[in-house]
C-alpha cells in the first residue's frame, strides 16, 4: 500500500497551498478546502468594493501559482488532492457580487463545488492539459467563473 505525500505545514508554502491543513482531509479534501475558504471570504472579503476585491483575486491567483508549484515539488506529484489553495481563489471568484443571504452563499458554494467535481468543458480540457502551479489554479478559477456567472444570471432572473 502507497501512501500519499504528507506536506510539512510548519513551511508556510505547503500552509498555505493546503488550505491552512484543511486539504487533508481524509476524504473529499476540494470540498474540505472549499469550506474552509468560506469563513476566510466571511471575515475579509465579503463586502469589499469590487476593484481591491479583483486585486485580492489577481494576488491570490498570483500566489497560487508559486504555492501550487513548488508544493507539488516538494511533494513530487502534480496537483495532489491536498492543495486547495486553487479552490479558495475559485470560490472567492464566484462570490464575487454576491446577493445579500446565506441561501445564496450556500447556492455559490454549491455551483463551485458542482463545476469543480463534473469538470464540464473547458475545465477538463485545462485540468489535463496545462500543467505546473498554472495549470493547478487555471481550472478551479474557470469553474468558478462558471458558478460565479450562473449565479449572477439566477439572481438577475429572480
Amino acid at each position: 500500500m502507497t501512501t500519499s505525500p504528507k506536506p510539512n505545514l510548519r513551511n508556510p508554502i505547503h500552509l498555505l497551498a493546503f488550505g491552512l491543513g484543511s486539504g487533508l482531509a481524509k476524504k473529499a479534501p476540494g470540498t474540505f478546502g472549499t469550506l474552509a475558504a468560506v469563513p476566510v471570504w466571511w471575515l475579509l472579503l465579503q463586502g469589499v468594493p469590487t476593484l481591491p476585491y479583483i486585486g485580492v483575486l489577481l494576488a491570490g491567483f498570483a500566489l497560487g501559482v508559486v504555492l501550487c508549484e513548488q508544493t507539488s515539488r516538494d511533494l513530487g506529484v502534480h496537483d495532489h488532492g491536498g492543495i486547495v489553495w486553487d479552490e479558495w481563489i475559485g470560490l472567492w471568484l464566484t462570490l464575487l457580487w454576491l446577493p445579500a443571504g446565506l441561501g445564496w452563499l450556500v447556492y455559490g458554494v454549491a455551483l463551485f463545488r458542482l463545476f469543480d467535481i463534473l469538470k464540464p468543458w473547458p475545465i477538463r480540457w485545462l485540468d489535463k492539459h496545462v500543467h505546473g502551479g498554472f495549470g493547478i489554479m487555471i481550472d478551479d478559477v474557470v469553474a468558478g467563473a462558471m458558478a460565479l456567472a450562473v449565479v449572477q444570471l439566477t439572481a438577475w432572473w429572480l
